[in-house]
């Protein structure tokens, strides 16, 4: 009886590992041409990622001036702002440049130089993003609340909605 009580106990746990490792997080949007879009809200979502790399990078600063630093939450905070920078990397490539930034032609004229507008923007806030990993100088913090505002500007100012 404690046999098959100790091997259904293995059984499950085996179960739970397995499905444990096959874990995947689910992403906020598809792939799919679904037609279900919600540009401001990604932007939203943007900056307030970008908020928290900020209160992160602060906290990671003040922690490490002490004179015994809690090691264990300037790990947390290390990986908060890496973990948000990577969601603005997502939204950056997933989002808009996957499902929304369309391809235009050189000889479009106008709409070309729009294009390559919201092209440099974005690749400027998924550099800066990076930049946030690796780095707690609040320079890139605001180099990439700057350039949002600017993609933001840019993106609604031509976009059809």
């Amino acid at each position: 009886m404690k046999k098959t009580v100790v091997k259904t106990t293995l059984g499950i746990l085996f179960i739970l590992v397995l499905l444990g490792i096959n874990y995947q997080e689910s992403r906020a949007h598809c792939e799919i041409p679904c037609g279900i879009y919600a540009d401001s809200l990604r932007i939203s979502m943007i900056l307030e990622d970008v908020t928290t790399i900020e209160k992160s990078m602060n906290q990671i600063m003040e922690i490490s001036k002490s004179e015994n630093p809690n090691y264990n939450q300037l790990v947390r905070w290390v990986m908060n702002k890496e973990e948000h920078a990577v969601k603005i990397q997502e939204i950056v490539s997933q989002y808009f440049l996957h499902q929304r930034i369309k391809i235009v032609e050189e000889n479009q004229g106008e709409a070309y130089e729009k294009y390559q507008k919201h092209l440099q923007l974005l690749h400027k806030i998924s550099v800066y993003a990076m930049k946030c990993k690796q780095t707690t100088d609040l320079t890139f913090v605001e180099n990439l609340r700057t350039t949002v505002s600017e993609f933001e500007k840019a993106y609604f100012h031509t976009h059809d909605e």
